[in-house]
């Protein structure tokens, strides 16, 4: 079916305010964050995850600080600023990108540092390279303010690149977070020279030493009155983006209120504050709506590989990430974690982790994955350190498994069990092979999704794990060092089958046992009770 184009560009990747205004992107406006931002106070924080839209919003504020009052025509804020006459003027602006090296090469941030300050010197009078880096600063706000009258906008994206480029080299980090120390301890001591600052970064910097003596800066990370300043709320998408739910809907064979419930599914679900509005996540939506597809856009852009083979490392119970029992205070999820044995903080902060309930009495929150796209994604990451040669071709991988389960084949899913658990990596701890054991279960009954249905209960107990096809219901038991008989007349004496008495389809039962002193499959029964399937 041939398409209608809605000529709409969407700003996928463009992060520059002046590009979408100039050159006819789509624009959700968020100018009344900035209003408020402006008028509220003078020195803020910001963290949000990675292609959240973070520069495009230091973008916005530098248009505004630059005065650039023709690129907000129509927009909230040219209303809310019509009877203010200190609006629209020229400051001195300090924009600092830190995305724009890798910092793992030596004196690569003192190089991104200098060349900002080279190109500012220049443009206010005040070269004087035989200076440190924090002097110069200290120069130019100085000289900004004789040339023009007015104070310095410090704006900084991404502070923590430079930290999180060279967290697996403790070296090159601590170098990183001493030369940062010293440049920004310029903001405390200056400032009188200073009209406004807002730093951005995807880790929270309660801790961090860098910002050690900045407790002027208002962190809005975890602000119920900011949620929505970065990504799209449910109302910025129906308002502003509509023609192209509408063809995505057309091109998918579906209707315009099932393909929001599936973009909702599969890219919503962030929430920076317990009573916020989830967000989606922009870069995912907008690649979505341009491609008129479901795809994993967001987390094959960047996947935290120490982050996830940190997990594997400490035995990281992973059920956790599904099952609502992974929690929080908010002082884990408001610093900069350097702490080895918990990467919860910094799955959290880098967007794998968000916010799903919150305990008043004990100021805790509950975390979970916030959509089908970060758990898909980040799941099967993990599987490939679990299981050897994991993947498509090796008759280990879901989509085989899946299919197996689809045609009723046990026997082709016995063959897949045995190969998957004998290519569990040994490991000389027994712990360690139980853990494993219990985690790729996890994963592969986890990875088949919609089919599969945990905690469902009969009268005296429940399966571990019930999987349901069209044709088929599967009840599994697991067992350790005792026949599979034992595991399949559990599922007969707990009447695990109740649920389904009355179900048309097949009921298949299978009792599955793993040797601990092998680490094989070591036996397997089934016992398919066939009816007649209409």
């Amino acid at each position: 079916m041939e398409m209608v184009n809605p000529g709409r560009k969407l700003p996928i990747g463009v992060q520059s305010f002046a590009s979408v205004r100039d050159d006819g992107y789509l624009y959700a406006d968020k100018t009344d964050y900035v209003y408020r931002l402006i008028n509220e106070g003078k020195q803020y924080f910001l963290s949000r995850p990675r292609r959240f839209g973070k520069s495009l919003l230091l973008s916005t504020l530098r248009n505004y600080w630059e005065g650039r009052r023709e690129r907000f025509q129509g927009l909230a804020i040219e209303t809310l600023l019509s009877e203010n006459p200190d609006a629209w003027q020229l400051y001195p602006v300090f924009y600092f990108d830190f995305n724009r090296d890798n910092y793992r090469n030596p004196g690569a941030l003192e190089g991104v540092l200098e060349a900002h300050l080279k190109e500012w010197e220049k443009l206010y009078g005040c070269e004087d390279p035989a200076a440190s880096l924090s002097i110069r600063f200290q120069n130019l706000l100085r000289s900004a303010w004789n040339m023009t009258g007015k104070r310095g906008v410090i704006l900084v994206d991404e502070y923590d690149k430079p930290l999180l480029d060279v967290i697996e080299f403790p070296d090159i980090e601590q170098h990183n977070k001493a030369v940062f120390k010293g440049f920004f301890s310029t903001l405390k001591s200056f400032d009188e020279y200073i009209r406004f600052v807002f730093i951005t970064g995807v880790t929270r910097f309660s801790k961090v030493s860098i910002f050690s003596d900045l407790n002027q800066l208002k962190d809005i990370s975890l602000n119920a009155g900011y949620t929505g300043i970065c990504g799209f709320t449910e109302a910025d998408l129906t308002k502003n983006f509509s023609p192209e739910i509408h063809l995505t809907a057309e091109a998918q064979g579906i209707s315009f209120d099932a393909c929001l419930e599936l973009l909702r599914k599969t890219y919503d679900g962030y929430r920076f504050h317990q009573n916020g509005e989830a967000v989606y996540n922009p870069f995912s939506l907008l690649n979505a709506l341009a491609d008129r597809e479901f795809r994993s856009y967001w987390f094959e852009s960047g996947t935290p590989t120490f982050l996830i083979k940190k997990l594997k490392d400490i035995n990281f119970s992973l059920p956790k990430f599904t099952d609502h029992s992974l929690y929080a205070t908010e002082q884990m999820l408001s610093e900069y974690s350097e702490n080895p044995s918990d990467p919860i903080p910094l799955l959290y902060q880098t967007g794998y982790l968000t916010i799903v309930d919150y305990d008043p009495r004990g100021r805790e929150y509950t975390l979970s994955f916030p959509n089908e796209e970060v758990k898909y994604g980040f799941l099967n990451s993990l599987m490939p350190l679990y299981i050897n040669a994991y993947g498509s071709g090796s008759d280990k991988d879901i989509a085989t498994f899946r299919r197996m389960i689809e045609a009723g084949d046990t026997e082709g899913m016995r063959r897949f069990f045995t190969a998957l658990f004998a290519s569990i990596p040994y490991t000389d701890r027994n712990v360690g092979f139980e853990h494993d054991f219990q985690t790729v279960i996890y994963l592969v009954f986890t990875l088949l999704g919609q089919y599969v249905h945990s905690e469902v209960h009969s009268a005296l107990g429940k399966a571990d794990c019930v999987v349901e096809t069209k044709k088929f219901v599967y009840l599994f038991e697991f067992k350790r060092d005792v026949p599979a008989a034992e595991a399949l007349n559990q599922i007969e004496e707990k009447v695990y089958a109740l649920p389904y008495a009355s179900d048309p389809r097949s009921i298949i039962k299978i009792g599955v046992s793993f040797d601990s002193q092998t680490r094989l499959l070591s036996d397997w029964c089934c016992d398919n009770s066939k009816k007649e399937f209409s």
